[in-house]
This record gives structure tokens, C-alpha cells and sequence, in this order.
């Protein structure tokens, strides 16, 4: 007499060799963690080296600046490269500063494309990233001190960033 197993049973037994074989798999992958932007406090004595620093962290957390743009790097990249963008934001529009500059790349990305490159940057004030004018003016502070002297204070306001 010859025994057969009822083909549900292979069909159950198939699907827990399945489940328990991604589940092995899954478990392979590296996990990350990922937790809330935590909150920037920023004082009125804070310095410009300050921003700077903060404004390094927020480029590269919350701002989420470096998962498309880099600093240093060439060949092929998806955003164009921020190593001397502080020289480069001075000389880029005739009748425009470099702080004006920064703050209209990041105010209104869409408005001066690098050639080379497509348009796609958000906005990084409104969400879903929602940085705040002074978390704004952190990351203009780092930017201006990628190839250039940062000018930023807490002091700094719309108005000087031709912003109104």
C-alpha cells in the first residue's frame, strides 16, 4: 500500500517552507532604526560655527540634503556636487549674492537648474521635510562654509536672504 500525502498538505507544507525561507532571508538584511528629527534648539547667543555645525547635522538628518546631493565627489551624480557651492553661489546669477542665491535654491528649487542636471529637489520648507526659517539659515550657514566664510547669524532674516 502506497501512502500519499493530500494536496493541501503540500500546498500548507509549501507555504511555510516559502514563509520561513524569506523570514530567513529578511532577517539577513541589515535593520536600521529610524527615529524622528530631533528638535533643534537654537539660542540667541549661538555663534555662526554653531549654525554651521547644526546646520551640517540637519543637512545630513533631517534636511535629508545628502541622499540626492554630495560633497567632493564627481562623475555621475544625481544632484550637482555642494564642494565650493559658497564661490560658486556668488558667480552663478550676474545680479544676485550668494546668500540670496542659497536661499532662493532652497526657498524655490525649480527656479535655477545647473545644466546637467533635472529639476526634482523639494521644497525643503514644506513638508513632508518642513524646515523651519532658522533651520534654513543652519543650513545656508554650512553651505557658505563649503569653499567660502559663513555670514549667517539668527540675526540674519527673510528680507536678507531676498526673501520678503
Amino acid at each position: 500500500m502506497k501512502f500519499t500525502i493530500p494536496v493541501p498538505i503540500k500546498i500548507l507544507a509549501m507555504c511555510l517552507a516559502a514563509t520561513a525561507f524569506y523570514t530567513y532571508i529578511g532577517q539577513l538584511v541589515p535593520q536600521k532604526e529610524v527615529l524622528p528629527p530631533e528638535e533643534t534648539l537654537f539660542t540667541d547667543e549661538m555663534t555662526t560655527d554653531e549654525l554651521v555645525q547644526i546646520g551640517l547635522g540637519i543637512a545630513g538628518g533631517k534636511g535629508l540634503c545628502f541622499t540626492c546631493h554630495t560633497v567632493g565627489k564627481s562623475g555621475a551624480l544625481r544632484f550637482p556636487d555642494l564642494d565650493g557651492i559658497a564661490v560658486t553661489a556668488e558667480t552663478r546669477i550676474a545680479e544676485m549674492g550668494g546668500l540670496q542665491y542659497l536661499a532662493q535654491s532652497i526657498y524655490e528649487p525649480d527656479i535655477f537648474i545647473v545644466k546637467g542636471f533635472n529639476p526634482g529637489m523639494p521644497a525643503i520648507h514644506k513638508p513632508p521635510i518642513g524646515l523651519t526659517d532658522q533651520e534654513i539659515l543652519s543650513v545656508i550657514a554650512y553651505l557658505q562654509s563649503l569653499g567660502g566664510t559663513p555670514t549667517i547669524t539668527l540675526e540674519t532674516t527673510l528680507a536678507d536672504l531676498g526673501r520678503e
